[in-house]
């Protein structure tokens, strides 16, 4: 672990021995650490890049404040794994079908804008999403919309269940038993980034008004005590539970999916992982409560299991934390970006991308050229980075991806 200490700051503790990491990025770090209300340190996994506000990889503590942009705008985003009885003998040897079968069953990606006919939106909510929406979902919202009415305005619940674009996914994967997992990454897509838009301007709003001057406009903060605080903890909350129950209901989706493609029934209850990775939580570290904003972080406390996915080509992992105290409970979301998406584009040919692809059922179109595995940071490095936050528990390799 690296320590960064610089006067008039917190120190920055970072898990990236033999990772690459950007200036702009240590930059980036150096201005969060100086907020007056960080809670003993900074602490930076191995999968670190520059974000907006806060860098991704970052585990922020803080006393009787929060940063709207330090969580970003993907609120909940996440991960859940299921293992299957199924065995890879199971699977057909061409996974075509049972792809196309998922990406049937989950609406993914965007069209028309986000507009009516959008793909990446439901046209008839499915039963278990209607259900989910009026029981758990519907009336907290209303609650939260009567105060913030400008919430209210595109999709709503006819997102609930659907993956989204960009990073978000589902895969079909083996470990290394030949037991078959499913696995997939989304968060609370267009009603949680309105959520989280609209309180970091609105905490740009309150420093002018208070004349408070920042390191960094986006380090906006609400303090503990004030309306905005109160009501964006509520929000955030909300939409993190939104982003947990669209997993389970796409993860529910996609296995009769494969059941239809496989005609046979497939028992997915045997090990289930279901967790943030970009949240907000109260928490209590070093004898003293405080809240726990994890952009691009997964809470590792010991004994708990959690999730780390590599590119599209790559490794997974779950893993089970070791409660290390200096990462506040706290491992890698996954393996980072190690360069734009602008420049993925232009640095790599679809020909690079199918030979990285090579053996997994999935796009090799320009419109996951942004996503190729070179795009990401290894693995392997990142995960030895931070052998002292995690034990893994399987190690997963994707035959078959779906990207929006």
């Amino acid at each position: 672990m690296k320590v960064i200490k610089e006067d008039g700051a917190f120190p920055i503790k970072m898990w990236t021995d033999g990772v690459p990491v950007e200036d702009d990025a240590i930059k980036q770090l150096s201005k969060l650490a100086r907020m007056p209300f960080i809670h003993q340190h900074v602490a930076v996994m191995p999968d670190c890049h520059v974000g907006i506000g806060a860098t991704v990889g970052s585990v922020i503590a803080t006393k009787s404040a929060v940063i709207p942009a330090s969580c970003g705008v993907d609120l909940g985003c996440g991960m859940v794994a299921v293992k299957t009885d199924l065995k890879a003998s199971d699977l057909p040897d061409n996974l075509h079908e049972m792809r196309c079968a998922i990406e049937i069953a989950v609406p993914h990606g965007r069209t028309n804008n986000g507009g009516p006919g959008d793909r990446g939106a439901w046209g008839v909510m499915p039963m278990i999403a209607d259900k989910t929406w009026e029981s758990l979902l519907m009336n907290r919202f209303c609650n939260i919309a009567a105060k913030h009415p400008k919430l209210e305005r595109g999709n709503l619940e006819n997102h609930l269940g659907t993956l989204g674009g960009g990073n978000h996914f589902i895969e079909v994967c083996l470990d290394t038993e030949q037991n078959v997992w499913v696995m997939l990454h989304s968060g609370s897509r267009g009603v949680g980034g309105r959520i989280g838009q609209y309180f970091i301007n609105l905490a740009k709003e309150d420093m002018r008004k208070w004349f408070i001057n920042l390191p960094d406009a986006d380090l906006a903060y609400f303090p503990e005590g004030t309306k905005h605080f109160d009501d964006y903890i509520e929000a955030v909350e909300w939409a993190q539970d939104f982003a947990r129950e669209s997993r389970r209901i796409m993860m529910s989706q996609t296995v009769e999916a494969m059941m239809r493609v496989l005609k046979r029934p497939i028992e997915y209850s045997l090990t289930v992982v279901n967790c943030h990775h970009n949240y907000i939580s109260r928490e209590r570290h070093y004898g003293e409560n405080c809240i726990v904003t994890r952009k691009g972080a997964v809470s590792a406390r010991e004994g708990e299991y959690g999730i780390i996915p590599g590119s599209m080509g790559a490794k997974s992992f779950i893993i089970k934390g070791k409660g290390n105290r200096e990462s506040f409970h706290s491992c890698s979301h996954g393996a980072g970006r190690v360069m734009s998406r602008t420049e993925a584009k232009k640095r790599f040919t679809l020909e690079d991308h199918a030979l990285a692809t090579a053996g997994v059922e999935c796009k090799k179109d320009e419109s996951v050229l942004d996503e190729t595995p070179g795009s990401y940071k290894d693995i392997d490095l990142v995960m030895e980075a931070q052998s002292d936050l995690v034990d893994i528990v399987a190690t997963l390799k994707q035959i078959l991806c779906v990207k929006g």
